[in-house]
């Protein structure tokens, strides 16, 4: 039995053995493989230093001319005018690929050579577009809702919400202009909205719709003052009923709760029309204008770190290429 037990332990001591030995050479060639890294870099010290200028002083002149801005107007259409703006921005692309002078002189629009890229999408906003505050869209919220509804059933909710069908149905929308220097607000971005706004028909509807509103605000103003004059006349009456029975007290004050729900509604319906009379001042309403964002995405503006590390990387592929051949080279004449 002895003699079984060394025999089993002696494998497990060789085996062990051959474990640590392995670890061994493997930290010693990682070791050695960083020291043969350390002679490359203080053989080849001027070279690398040499391509390190090179690349930064040619990654610089490239960052600098070959720079590019990002310029973004969010702008809000009136009820009808969504497909109006998106036909209106694919003509001007569509101008603008075929470097039409004279539609850019009729428009008042200076400097539109730098003008790389125009793009316009919808802000995604699902929850305004089911959900409007103001009061009188009640209904056409019930019926966004139940529109997004009806075809999350049959398809994917991300989908659905990305559709250009639905998206195009979202309250704002954003023009991103690129271009490669910088540009004036007064050059391109109000031409572009005056442009846009160019519409008789729209125009029209604008201007009644405006009409509109301030009529209805003068009504919600002439019903105040007649609730205010109503409620006064009640309230004297409660006063010198005050020693009458609760029954009739309770009634009057049921009455004049009512009144008062109804002028808060009013107050708020006249706050609600003070912001419509504000969007609706021209039919593509700009909410907000951000111009000469300097792009950093991708390589924009990495060149001079980027082409260091390539020429660098570069070399030494070179050298390791020429080292393998020249050592394949040399087997070849000893064979």
């Amino acid at each position: 039995m002895s003699n079984n037990r060394e025999n089993d332990t002696i494998p497990e001591e060789i085996d062990l053995g051959i474990l640590f030995q392995k670890i061994s050479n493997f930290f010693s060639n990682i070791a050695f493989s960083i020291f043969k890294g350390i002679l490359f870099i203080k053989k080849n010290s001027l070279i690398i230093i040499g391509l390190v200028i090179l690349g930064a002083g040619l990654g610089y002149l490239l960052d600098t001319s070959k720079t590019s801005y990002t310029s973004e107007i969010i702008v809000s259409p009136i009820d009808g005018g969504t497909d109006y703006l998106y036909s209106k921005m694919d003509l001007f692309t569509s101008k603008l690929s075929e470097n039409d002078t004279q539609f850019f002189k009729s428009i008042g629009m200076k400097n539109y050579q730098n003008i790389g890229q125009v793009k316009i999408e919808p802000i995604i906003d699902i929850y305004n577009f089911v959900n409007n505050s103001t009061s009188a869209a009640s209904a056409q919220n019930t019926q966004n809702f139940e529109l997004v509804k009806l075809l999350a059933e049959s398809s994917d909710i991300n989908k659905v919400i990305k559709d250009k069908l639905t998206s195009k149905n979202y309250p704002f929308h954003s023009i991103q202009i690129v271009t490669n220097n910088q540009i004036s607000e007064e050059n391109v971005i109000k031409p572009l909205l005056k442009w846009l706004n160019k519409n008789e028909y729209l125009n029209k509807v604008s201007y009644i719709s405006k009409a509109n509103i301030l009529n209805k605000m003068d009504k919600n103003e002439q019903e105040i003052m007649q609730l205010d004059t109503l409620i006064g006349q009640i309230s004297k009456s409660v006063g010198s009923n005050e020693r009458s029975s609760n029954l009739v007290y309770n009634n009057e004050n049921n009455q004049i709760n009512g009144l008062f729900d109804l002028k808060n509604k009013l107050i708020t319906e006249i706050a609600s029309q003070k912001i419509e009379l504000i969007k609706i001042d021209s039919f593509i309403k700009d909410i907000s204008t951000i111009t000469n964002i300097k792009n950093t995405r991708g390589t924009n503006g990495k060149m001079k770190l980027i082409l260091p590390i390539l020429f660098i990387f570069l070399f030494i592929l070179i050298r390791i290429f020429m080292t393998f051949y020249r050592s394949q080279l040399q087997k070849l004449k000893q064979s």
